[in-house]
């Protein structure tokens, strides 16, 4: 199973040049002001992409994802895509769940405190989990804006917690982009599109299962 990321589109997907694979994830921000026709402008450009299977995850900039999940989730689903919101999906065995929350910022969307504001969020990720998206880093990984890191040590201590977790894809921090890969942790994927100038250069990362 080909499995292609990518996060932080910011509604400038189809400057985005998307290998084929069987299943696409993005890990949050499709939109640019969270906008209606944000939202279906991304639709008819994932409609016609050609992977069987497209998960597509929320983030701080998605405000019409957290304002009406009903909407988002039938406009992805006739799009051909599987909506995660604190939610897994199973693809050939592969369990996968995704989450749009990160630590609280300024006046976003999809915002948790940090504490036991977002930890309650992270205890909802089964144990089972193979593939994890959320739209955010944990922290100390792929998460330093202008050198400082800044993702979730709640997140960070729930993912050590999955012990047969994989990959964790995320996005959120453009500078963080890359993938980091250990002996004892899961595959990290920071699969952010834009640049800190959200110029969408950087490449969709790929992986097997």
């Amino acid at each position: 199973m080909r499995i292609v990321t990518i996060a932080d589109t910011h509604g400038m997907h189809d400057k985005v040049n998307v290998p084929d694979g069987d299943v696409l994830i993005h890990a949050g921000d499709f939109c640019s002001h969270g906008t209606m026709k944000d939202l279906e402008d991304f639709c008819a450009w994932l409609g016609v992409l050609p992977h069987k299977y497209k998960i597509i995850v929320a983030g701080n900039h998605d405000r019409i994802a957290q304002e009406n999940f009903v909407f988002v989730n039938d406009a992805i689903d006739s799009a051909g895509g599987i909506y995660l919101e604190d939610e897994q999906a199973v693809i050939k065995g592969v369990k996968f769940y995704g989450s749009p929350w990160t630590p609280s910022f300024m006046n976003w969307h999809f915002m948790a405190d940090r504490g036991k504001g977002i930890a309650a969020k992270w205890q909802n990720i089964p144990n089972d989990t193979d593939v994890l998206i959320t739209h955010g880093p944990p922290a100390g990984i792929l998460d330093n804006v202008n050198g400082l890191p800044c993702g979730c040590a709640d997140l960070t201590e729930r993912v050590h917690q999955i012990e047969n977790l994989g990959w964790h894809v995320f996005g959120h921090i453009h500078e963080g982009y890359g993938m980091v890969e250990t002996i004892f942790s899961p595959v990290f994927i920071n699969a952010s599109v834009c640049t800190d100038r959200y110029e969408p250069i950087n490449k969709p990362i790929w992986f097997e299962i």
